[in-house]
């Protein structure tokens, strides 16, 4: 997936900038470069998807970001799959629980599972730069997708950005951030 360079904007209302603090320095949107390196340096994700009835279903992931879109993989018949075999529009969500501290990064995008052997390869060294060989298997395969990826169990998705949201608090200050790619 290539890289796209989104449409950077910092929404006003949810932001100090209408309202800012004493000292504080203008608010100003956050770039996409910085966002993107934020969703590199995150470890834990949460994926939201949406069961053939409607209801949310929002469980943690690890995910990679690789050219342009974050990878995480479930098996095919844990609930995440079965919701995105249904509807595959999802949002990773990582961040911090801070309310005075932070920034939070939404990724809205459709899921896409990987199915080229070469860009799963480049997917898998992306994860083992990020956590390390223990995501791997000896083989160089995913802990349960290896085998499980082969014969069809597990699957890894790709979410290509389509909006995405940047929440940043910093001892009172808050900014708010919309891309649209």
């Amino acid at each position: 997936m290539p890289a796209q360079t989104p449409t950077t904007e910092l929404d006003a209302r949810y932001s100090s900038a209408l309202n800012p603090r004493p000292g504080a320095s203008e608010v100003t949107a956050t770039e996409w470069a910085e966002a993107r390196r934020r969703l590199e340096a995150a470890e834990i994700f949460w994926v939201s998807t949406v069961r053939p009835g409607g209801r949310l279903h929002v469980t943690p992931c690890i995910a990679a970001w690789h050219d342009g879109a974050l990878y995480f993989s479930t098996g095919r018949g844990e609930q995440k799959a079965k919701n995105l075999a249904h509807d595959a529009h999802c949002a990773l969500t990582t961040g911090t629980n801070s309310l005075t501290g932070g920034f939070d990064l939404v990724v809205e995008g459709t899921a896409e599972a990987v199915a080229d052997r070469a860009l799963l390869e480049e997917v898998i060294t992306a994860f083992e730069t990020k956590y390390g060989p223990h995501i791997t298997s000896p083989e160089g395969t995913f802990h349960g997708i290896g085998d499980e990826f082969r014969s069809g169990d597990a699957v890894v998705f790709a979410v290509a950005p389509d909006t995405a949201y940047g929440f940043g608090r910093d001892n009172g200050v808050y900014s708010h951030t919309r891309w649209t790619f």
